[in-house]
């Protein structure tokens, strides 16, 4: 058990305090009953088309959270990710861009919720919603806390490749620029740690941080915070030479399961990407991410009450509301193409 200085436990309870204060302003335009009449069950078919599919990939649940991160960071939280290539030319799908490539997946789930939902309710539910819900049902199933998710979004027209490039923050970057990305859409220090939490479930590839296994910063060795028996298993999965898209558990001690220990585990110097590691580092100094990831290390509720607080944050960037946008029939395409 960590000790956490009072100030930065009596910022976290100013910024819960702020949240509740934003709340009616956030529910004028998502609300959590958006579809009690229009599609009362939407929840409900979400959360069974999840569970079928984690039948058989128990990494679907972190692959469903992370594609609405990706979203939401680019343009806002407005489906666009999931949509594909078009053939003239107007849609460059974010699915191609370097943070997605090769690395977002669980489209084919989002199919079959959209499928599922418009066979229960058609033109009513957005792909953008889907994605939301879909985080909340994977959350809470992978043995995470439950939300009522803020609904009314509607899907975007429109992909932005570029930014998808440059908003999304990587596996490599420092905590200057992490921050730095979570500012620019509106989310602060605590919302950075509470939703690296999410990295408590889910897989990485090797290629996203060999790096620092054998060649960190380039000096020709690992990255001297890495745990040494943790350094020693990784290199196991993943050789110097190959294995690029290799897989190993984010969360090495629990890692179907969301729980506090992905901040134990940096705590003992086991984050496996090095922005998970940046939030527990000497960058981060006593004043920043540091005590946050103590104070989450020791206090699950804690942990699970800011996560909660920062998705709800996160689904609120710049949605699509009222008459903008549409409700794709099909989530990979605009309606009409």
């Amino acid at each position: 058990m960590h000790s956490f200085p009072s100030l930065t436990l009596a910022l976290i309870t100013t910024a819960a305090i702020l949240v509740l204060q934003l709340a009616p302003l956030s529910e004028a335009q998502l609300n959590s009953s958006f579809y009690s009449n229009s599609c009362p069950n939407v929840s409900n078919i979400v959360t069974t088309v999840i569970q079928q599919a984690l039948q058989s990939d128990p990494r679907i649940g972190a692959s469903l959270l992370r594609l609405h991160f990706h979203d939401c960071f680019v343009q806002g939280c407005d489906g666009s990710i999931l949509l594909d290539n078009n053939v003239n030319g107007t849609i460059q799908s974010e699915k191609d861009a370097a943070p997605n490539t090769n690395s977002t997946r669980g489209f084919d789930v989002v199919d079959n919720i959209k499928s599922a939902v418009e066979n229960s309710c058609p033109g009513v539910v957005s792909c953008a919603d889907i994605l939301a819900l879909a985080s909340q049902s994977s959350v809470s199933l992978a043995g995470g806390p439950s939300w009522n998710v803020l609904l009314g979004r509607r899907d975007g027209t429109s992909a932005n490749q570029a930014g998808a490039n440059t908003a999304i923050p990587a596996p490599f970057e420092n905590l200057t620029n992490l921050t730095a990305k979570f500012s620019a859409v509106g989310l602060n220090i605590t919302d950075l740690v509470a939703l690296s939490g999410a990295h408590t479930f889910g897989r990485a590839q090797c290629r996203l941080f060999r790096n620092r296994l054998y060649n960190f910063s380039g000096s020709g060795g690992p990255d001297p915070l890495l745990n040494a028996t943790y350094l020693a298993s990784l290199r196991q999965i993943c050789p110097q030479n190959g294995g690029g898209f290799s897989v190993a558990d984010l969360d090495p001690t629990t890692p179907d399961t969301f729980d506090a220990n992905y901040f134990s585990n940096l705590q003992s110097n086991q984050g496996l990407l090095q922005s998970d590691q940046e939030l527990f580092s000497a960058s981060a100094g006593a004043q920043t991410t540091l005590p946050i990831v103590n104070m989450f290390s020791g206090n699950q509720s804690a942990f699970f009450q800011s996560f909660v607080a920062s998705m709800i944050n996160m689904g609120n960037i710049s949605p699509l509301i009222g008459v903008n946008g549409e409700i794709r029939s099909n989530c990979r395409r605009v309606n009409g193409s």
